[in-house]
């Protein structure tokens, strides 16, 4: 499968998209990528954004993969409990806050689930995200039986961090497309043998 096989359900950070980020990038070179946000993308309850993501993977029309940034990331984890027959393929979560950041920042009480994740994930924290103390969520990560990747002393990974394109995160995007990916490849090339 490739990028272009999936509804990507791009997740932003709350006020929604900065155009200078990356997820504002790339959406504009990915052709079944669209932004999910509740009507009011200042709304602070993570319930109003985990609500809008859910809903959106219900109303996919291919595989969906979720692609959260700092707020947004959180608010994918909540979805999680509450996707319903949706056919979600995975979680590709960058910055994603801890419990005392998410406070720190929006004063929004969040107690992140301590479950696997219903799907392949890929959590790329930072050394020195204000909002995520990186052990935190290197801690969060495993309970989600996540792969953490260490992106070094990052900040949020945001355009003020110089992470306005970031290529490198759409290789590990790739990448983490792939993996998800492989075993319905090796299938579907089973099937064409016979």
């Amino acid at each position: 499968m490739r990028a272009s096989d999936f509804d990507l359900l791009f997740v932003p950070r709350l006020g929604g998209d900065a155009s200078a980020d990356w997820p504002g990038r790339w959406l504009s070179k990915l052709s079944t990528a669209r932004f999910v946000a509740p009507a009011d993308a200042l709304d602070p309850r993570l319930e109003a954004w985990a609500e809008a993501a859910a809903d959106a993977a219900r109303a996919a029309r291919r595989p969906a993969l979720f692609i959260g940034h700092g707020f947004g990331a959180a608010a994918v984890v909540e979805a999680a409990r509450d996707m319903g027959h949706a056919d979600v393929r995975g979680a590709f979560l960058v910055a994603p806050p801890d419990e005392a950041g998410l406070a720190r920042r929006m004063g929004a009480r969040w107690t992140a689930a301590r479950a696997r994740l219903p799907w392949p994930g890929l959590i790329v924290a930072s050394r020195n995200d204000p909002d995520g103390a990186f052990d935190a969520v290197a801690a969060l990560a495993s309970a989600w039986g996540a792969e953490l990747v260490d992106a070094g002393l990052a900040g949020s990974l945001d355009a003020a961090s110089g992470h306005g394109p970031w290529p490198e995160g759409l290789m590990r995007l790739a990448g983490f497309i792939k993996r998800i990916s492989e075993p319905a490849d090796r299938a579907s090339r089973r099937d064409t043998r016979h």
